[in-house]
């Protein structure tokens, strides 16, 4: 065993402990996941069944209008961590929800990215009630599945995949959580995957966000380090990513009234 697989697996301890610590704390029974078939599901389902065992994770797979390969590869990491899978098929409750809404209002309409986007994130909104329904029914957590690469960039839905109780491994940067990846015993087709939320075919995370999970890893690893390292361009993009994206993160903003008197 090298230093790395050492590493891997005291990480993996230390993550699974911290989520047992969770549930003691908030009295839950089981661990709640949502399986999308790519590697940042199937390291955090990992590190569930490590934490309360397979019998206490239940890991959802929940196709809408996806890829069949999406839910086969979830299957597969199902099968490999011992967890038998629930399976809702939300492409009628996609088609349900599309036809109830009007049309789209000026400016708007027309707008096909707009469009595009606003489908887009349907999907992880819907999923997201989704475990919270499964979640209710047993005394469950639900567990997310963002990476730091990811919540730095703001690359995911608000609401949707960002709608959790516990974030295993949003400290852990996108070449972090594939090295966690094979410790855990992740099959190597997910590790090896280009990595893709599923939103249309075709579509993967580094096309939409212009550059690889390795190089955007560096640049942010550089910012918060305070090192002028990587492409002047891709440091400005991430930089206006990150800002942008700051509301995805933070308390929603409230508006407090100032108390009588308070002003002088």
């Amino acid at each position: 065993m090298n230093d790395s697989t050492v590493a891997s697996h005291d990480l993996a301890d230390a993550i699974a402990g911290w989520l047992r610590d969770r549930m003691r704390d908030a009295g839950a029974e089981r661990l709640v996941v949502g399986l999308s078939g790519g590697i940042d599901s199937a390291v955090v389902c990992g590190l569930c069944c490590r934490a309360a065992g397979p019998t206490s994770v239940v890991a959802a797979i929940m196709p809408a209008q996806s890829i069949p390969q999406d839910a086969a590869d979830a299957e597969l990491v199902a099968a490999t961590f011992g967890v038998e899978p629930v399976r809702v098929d939300l492409t009628p409750v996609v088609a349900a929800f599309l036809a109830a809404m009007p049309p789209a209002p000026a400016p708007a309409a027309g707008n096909e990215q707009a469009a595009r986007m606003a489908l887009a994130n349907v999907k992880p909104r819907l999923r997201m009630t989704t475990l919270y329904y499964l979640a209710n029914q047993c005394n469950g957590l639900v567990v997310g599945t963002g990476n730091k690469t990811e919540a730095r960039l703001g690359y995911f839905t608000k609401y949707g995949d960002g709608g959790v109780d516990l974030l295993p491994i949003v400290d852990l940067y996108k070449r972090e959580v594939r090295a966690l990846a094979r410790g855990l015993g992740v099959p190597q087709a997910i590790i090896d995957k280009a990595p893709s939320a599923g939103l249309w075919p075709g579509q993967t995370d580094e096309g939409e966000l212009g550059a690889t999970y390795d190089a955007l890893d560096a640049v942010l690893a550089a910012l918060e380090a305070g090192q002028p390292y990587g492409d002047p361009a891709l440091r400005a993009e991430a930089t206006r990513r990150e800002r942008a994206s700051a509301h995805k993160r933070g308390p929603i903003p409230a508006f407090r009234r100032t108390p009588a008197g308070a002003n002088g």
